[in-house]
């Protein structure tokens, strides 16, 4: 018995593909593109689409999260689906939900309908990244694996950054169904590249007598679905002051617990904990649960601040915050020219100083700036993004087994999902209490005593005057003017705050690069498994 698990331990090892790697990573790179970009390409489009069917913009918003909830619950079965169908059937069998259901989004009639088309991509694009994280890294080694683990993160890194634009340009220039309609051709191409070149290693195919963990589905699902709710209607709803959101927060609380419980006690379970007591992984995974709630929390104010605070609109927006993958190309070119001269550890370092300084020059922009002081900082933030993401995540699987990197891929995916969810939410509440603290602290300047506040308050009324027939309207007129823009100034400064936070994060993660494993002593790890 020993000398069988020995030899399947071996053969897990030295399992390669017969395919041309390069050619593998073609229908992963494809599936992994489409996935990404539809996290963020409906942003733009949400109150076209709430107006297509008659709600509010705060009814429309699952539309985007329906599919975010989706994915968070399918991530972790994706060890056992493929298990159960073999790799390669299930990652197509995704690819073919996930384009059906673009489909279905693009001739909804209803907003219940798009929801639940949604809700059934989230289901079939979910599975698709921690497949195509591991199909990627056990296909790979050595330097090569470098290369591509760099197109991969950059894949992963541009494709959000390119949804609002792309989302913004289709819904102007023909309808907003069209930006899921482009996903079924391409969806079909990857199907096609997929049945081609994509084989199932040994611990990744077909398997018999394989189990579903009904209790860790069940508990899953009373953890992620309520948290997903607190998280969206939180702060609209003044978070635990309002009674539901409690009782929502306490039910997701206890799925939480319980579903970790039946992970540690159970057989066969969805996900397997043991990934945890490895280093390298749990540091990793910890760092890019951060590093994703900073990405998706900044992708989700950063075009608020442009449309309601300096008046772009959608296309103009998001053809700002291109340069974020501008930068992101510039750093996979320099990774690709300097190959393994620089350790990944140093890469992570430049990577989150880079990320921390574009936070930063974000945080002093002001309402009479032009777009190169928005694209800079942009620019910057894309070229740590590739540098940072890609070695980190590469450095947090490197010490792991083949065998276990679709379960610790799966787990690490659920852990960033909640990680970009936890920032987008708290990004809200964030700006709306910065707001009110800097508008308590301007509003003291309002008074009698302070010479500025009575010349300006002055100059306004006397040019009012005509319009309001006399001083005292005038006057009125004018303190009503002065402080709207004091609520402007305050909601800015609640921007830069902001974008402040994101800064120090990714400098206090600096640090933390040292303890990972570096890419010499994870291989005489694993070696010596």
């Amino acid at each position: 018995m020993l000398e069988n698990n020995t030899n399947t331990a071996v053969q897990q090892e030295e399992w390669k593909p017969k395919t041309n790697p390069w050619l593998i990573l073609m229908p992963v790179i494809l599936a992994t593109f489409m996935y990404a970009l539809d996290e963020t390409v409906a942003n733009v489009a949400l109150p076209h689409i709430a107006g297509s069917y008659s709600v509010s913009n705060q009814e429309s918003i699952w539309v985007l999260t329906s599919y975010l909830m989706a994915s968070s619950i399918v991530i972790p079965m994706v060890d056992f689906f493929c298990k159960f169908f073999g790799r390669k059937n299930f990652f197509m069998l995704g690819v073919f939900v996930f384009t059906l259901a673009s489909f279905l989004c693009g001739i909804a009639n209803s907003i219940g309908m798009i929801v639940i088309a949604r809700a059934m991509q989230g289901f079939g694009g979910g599975c698709l990244m921690p497949m195509a994280q591991a199909i990627t890294m056990e296909s790979f080694k050595g330097e090569a694996r470098n290369k591509a683990m760099a197109v991969f993160g950059l894949v992963v890194v541009v494709a959000p950054i390119l949804g609002p634009v792309m989302g913004g340009y289709i819904t102007e220039n023909w309808s907003w169904p069209y930006i899921f309609f482009i996903n079924v051709p391409f969806g079909f191409l990857c199907i096609a590249l997929a049945k081609q070149f994509l084989e199932d290693p040994p611990y990744a195919s077909k398997q018999k007598n394989i189990h579903l963990d009904k209790w860790g589905f069940f508990w899953l699902c009373i953890w992620l679905v309520p948290l997903q709710i607190v998280f969206d209607k939180g702060n609209d709803a003044d978070w635990f002051n309002a009674a539901w959101i409690c009782w929502l927060s306490a039910i997701a609380a206890i799925g939480c617990i319980s579903f970790f419980i039946t992970q540690v006690r159970g057989k066969n379970t969805l996900i397997k904990l043991d990934v945890l007591k490895d280093a390298n992984f749990f540091c990793g995974t910890t760092m890019l649960i951060l590093l994703n709630g900073v990405l998706l929390a900044s992708l989700a104010i950063l075009p608020q601040l442009l449309q309601n605070m300096l008046g772009y609109d959608a296309f103009t927006s998001g053809v700002a915050i291109m340069p974020r993958g501008l930068g992101a190309f510039l750093a996979l070119a320099i990774f690709a020219g300097l190959g393994g001269r620089l350790s990944y550890k140093t890469y992570g370092i430049i990577g989150l100083l880079c990320m921390g300084l574009g936070g930063w020059l974000l945080s002093e922009l002001n309402l009479e700036i032009s777009m190169m002081n928005i694209v800079l900082p942009n620019f910057v933030f894309g070229l740590g993004l590739v540098f940072t993401m890609m070695p980190i995540t590469t450095l947090s699987c490197i010490t792991l087994r083949n065998d276990q990197m679709t379960n610790a891929s799966g787990f690490q995916n659920l852990l960033k999902t909640i990680g970009g969810a936890i920032g987008t939410s708290l990004v809200a509440t964030m700006i709306s209490r910065f707001s009110q603290v800097h508008q308590n602290g301007l509003v003291k300047s309002l008074h009698d005593t302070n010479g500025v506040y009575v010349e300006r308050i002055s100059a306004y009324a006397s040019s009012f005057i005509h319009q309001a027939g006399d001083m005292a309207n005038a006057t009125y007129m004018a303190g009503k003017m002065l402080y709207n823009q004091l609520i402007q100034q305050s909601t800015l400064c609640a921007y830069m705050t902001t974008f402040k936070v994101f800064a120090i994060a990714c400098f206090i993660l600096v640090p933390f690069m040292f303890l990972l494993k570096s890419e010499k002593k994870a291989a005489v790890k694993v070696k010596n498994n």
